[in-house]
């Protein structure tokens, strides 16, 4: 076993290269093995074995810097670097992240977790290189999915200006070139990087420099070698911002990754190498459907299939199926998503509405704005997005939508603590970054009935308006309570006296439970379906302060900016003197780990909140 010797930074450097077939194939039997048993991100790191190890064998970490775009694909990175046996508790709480962290290793140099940020960081640390006269190399990596984020070109913008190594190792995954043109580009790539090339190139340069129209001359040269590369390299557009071309390169070819990787090292300014891969490489389940194990639940090796099925429609499915009846019956409604139609649920709607969805890929600005268009182009744009996606946007939010008062719904996707991830993805803010903006409001189901409700109320409603909802399964309790939905106002779903619960979206079924608890010791507690956080029902409140000794909110949202802390300070604000405890998230990032586990640490469970009421 090859991979057994791995066991520190560099250590595959002592693999001899005949054995670098192997222990690709080892790395991969290793990730599909453990991830089947914890879940994580397959597709992505299958593809990029090869491209890993070529780094590892032409770099000396952690000295030579390597910045992971999104960071999904740093498994075969975090092998490589003597992190085998974590893999144990991948994505558990406490355990190995699935995403480069710092604090983990001093081979992961930057923390990422969302697209497009890889370039940005790269070129800090090459200048950070520069001004503290260091010699390392400093690699970026990022796939051509990132490449629709317009922070990508912002940065490789800012790289052209460069005079010192930068590379840039773009990851494309979707084979879209030729093998003809990657022949031809290949061999100008070994002309191009050869040390005669490279030296002769800067000898004529230099030489023109001293004479009364070198200036010229050069300039002459460079037009005519750039018309030239025009017809038979692929990469010119990157040629043309400054950046310098090789590509692309077979990413599973590790001897010619190296050999590429090396050239570029030598080229004193940006250069980008077109690796070309295929996602879920080595497993046929993957290959046939890369979507699927993007981001994979335990699954079954041998069939693919996810060892525990669903069972029950979760809030993703309830949007999906109501999304494709609205449209139905207004050809005003569009959809718009950010490169996710299968995990926003909008495929079905796209399938059956193509001319009306739109995925703009991974540009959540661009997003957001291009809704407030079809808005005030007089039609009804729906926003399908994930929580700790749609803070990317919040400019185009406030400036865009929201100056405007446009009807943008906003259908906020895996809000509150979604687990495995980690701090990038809780959709813990969302509560805080919205209710600040002027014309938002703000809406949080109880139920799956309420979902429908709720989306059918934003399309009517006519203002910016977002409708936050959890991963999982949809609650199902609380049928018989379906009040019609009305602005800013709560419901009320048990009335008695003593404690109040106002609880917020999937606290509501969290209320219950501590509602029944406290009953069970002879409490009088009232439960009340909060409904808006903007407006927050303010006659509600002040209903509940006639009749109850204490206001308890329950939401799941950090503290700072959220529910609770709008409830306290309308009640300061009315001189109501109640007894009050918000139950909230911590002003803390949330580490990755199972949600209920994560709920019962941070005091958001209903055993400890029953526990926080009584004390």
């Amino acid at each position: 076993m090859f991979l057994e010797t791995i066991e520190k930074p560099n250590d595959i450097k002592s693999i001899a290269r005949e054995d670098y077939g192997e222990l690709a194939q080892e790395i991969r039997d290793f990730l599909i093995r453990k991830i089947s048993v914890t879940g994580g991100h397959l597709g992505s790191n299958l593809g990029a074995v090869e491209l890993t190890m070529a780094l590892h064998l032409a770099l000396n970490l952690p000295e030579d810097k390597i910045i992971w775009d999104v960071g999904h694909q740093s498994y075969t990175h975090k092998i490589l670097t003597g992190r085998r046996d974590g893999f144990e508790s991948l994505r558990q709480f406490h355990g190995l992240s699935g995403f480069p962290k710092r604090k983990e290793s001093d081979c992961d140099v930057f923390d990422t977790g969302h697209s497009s940020t890889s370039i940005s960081a790269g070129l800090g640390m090459v200048k950070a290189r520069e001004l503290k006269g260091e010699k390392s190399t400093i690699v970026s990596v990022i796939g051509d999915g990132s490449l629709t984020g317009g922070m990508a070109y912002e940065a490789l913008n800012n790289a052209a200006k460069l005079e010192s190594n930068f590379i840039i190792i773009l990851n494309d995954n979707n084979m879209s070139i030729s093998e003809n043109v990657g022949g031809v580009s290949k061999y100008l790539n070994n002309i191009r990087t050869a040390s005669g090339y490279l030296d002769l190139k800067e000898g004529i340069y230099n030489a023109l420099l001293g004479t009364k129209r070198g200036d010229s001359t050069i300039s002459r040269i460079r037009r005519a070698k750039s018309s030239f590369k025009q017809l038979v390299i692929p990469g010119m557009f990157f040629e043309d911002m400054g950046i310098t071309y090789l590509g692309p390169v077979d990413g599973h070819n590790i001897e010619g990754m190296v050999r590429v990787i090396n050239e570029a090292r030598r080229v004193k300014r940006a250069v980008l190498i077109h690796v070309i891969t295929q996602k879920g490489k080595g497993y046929l389940p993957a290959e046939r459907h890369p979507a699927r194990f993007h981001g994979a639940e335990p699954f079954d090796i041998e069939t693919g299939i996810p060892s525990k099925p669903r069972t029950e429609a979760n809030y993703t499915d309830i949007f999906s199926t109501v999304m494709c009846k609205l449209g139905q019956r207004d050809e005003r409604i569009v959809a718009i998503t950010a490169a996710m139609p299968d995990g926003t649920g909008l495929k079905r709607f796209r399938n059956m509405y193509p001319d009306r969805f739109f995925d703009v890929g991974i540009a959540e600005e661009h997003a957001v704005t291009f809704a407030a268009g079809l808005a005030a182009g007089g039609m009804k744009p729906i926003v399908a997005v994930y929580s700790s996606f749609l803070q990317r946007a919040y400019d185009q939010i406030l400036h865009d939508v929201c100056i405007q008062n446009l009807p943008v719904v906003f259908a906020i996707d895996r809000a509150g603590l979604v687990g495995s991830d980690g701090e990038t993805h809780q959709g813990i803010f969302d509560f805080t970054y919205l209710s600040g903006i002027p014309n938002m409001h703000i809406c949080a189901p109880k139920n799956k009935w309420e979902l429908s409700d709720m989306l059918k109320f934003a399309v009517r409603f006519g203002g910016p308006i977002a409708i936050r909802y959890p991963r999982g399964a949809a609650y199902a309790g609380l049928k018989e309570h379906r009040a019609p939905v009305e602005l800013g106002k709560a419901e009320w779903i048990y009335k008695e006296w003593e404690i109040a619960l106002f609880a917020v979206g999937s606290m509501v079924k969290t209320g219950e439970a501590v509602r029944d608890a406290l009953k069970a010791q002879g409490r009088a507690v009232s439960l009340i379906n909060a409904r808006f956080v903007k407006p927050i029902d303010e006659e509600a409140i002040e209903e509940a302060c006639r009749d109850h000794m204490l206001i308890v909110t329950l939401e799941e949202n950090v503290a700072s900016g959220g529910y609770g802390e709008k409830v306290l300070d309308y009640m300061n604000r009315s001189g109501l003197r109640n007894r009050f405890l918000g139950i909230s998230i911590p002003d803390a990032y949330v580490e990755h780990g199972n949600v209920e586990l994560l709920k019962r640490e941070i005091g958001i469970d209903a055993d400890s909140i029953v526990r926080r009421i009584l004390a």
